[in-house]
């Protein structure tokens, strides 16, 4: 099983589309190890955008996620990353398919919903910016039976 950090933004939040996001995924089967409701300090945005550092988006990147809540998420399950980031759709909602959370949801580049975590390594590294080891909880549904072989 592969986790996955997921993030309503919040122009999500202030939206109120937050249960949508979340009903997806659990729609889809994936499971829900991990969740806070946030606000983001200037601090702590820099550090998931370490590999923007010097670039001159990173302080409007920066100045939106701080600029309200933000429901961060650990999410688990098979082929997870890979999934969530085609359910999310392309990062510009105007190239999102229909039937996406960005392609139904998004209009603008810049108030896109969500984040998905885009690879293993950037999974790991943005729960543990977020999350304490302690923070993630290990359960099993009992519906995984029936999703998973």
């Amino acid at each position: 099983m592969e986790r996955t950090f997921v993030a309503i933004k919040p122009d999500g939040v202030q939206r109120g589309v937050m249960g949508k996001v979340i009903s997806r995924f659990e729609e889809k089967g994936f499971k829900l190890v991990a969740m806070k409701f946030m606000k983001v300090s200037n601090d702590l945005a820099e550090k998931p955008y370490g590999e923007h550092k010097g670039k001159p988006f990173l302080s409007g990147l920066v100045s939106f996620i701080t600029s309200g809540p933000v429901l961060v998420m650990v999410w688990e399950g098979n082929g997870i990353i890979d999934t969530i980031r085609k359910m999310m759709g392309k990062t510009n909602p105007k190239d999102a398919e229909v039937g996406t959370i960005r392609g139904d949801l998004a209009i603008d580049i810049g108030r896109n919903i969500v984040h998905g975590s885009d690879g293993l390594e950037s999974a790991k590294r943005e729960i543990s910016i977020f999350f304490k080891e302690e923070e993630l909880v290990n359960w099993e549904p009992t519906i995984h039976r029936w999703i998973y072989e």
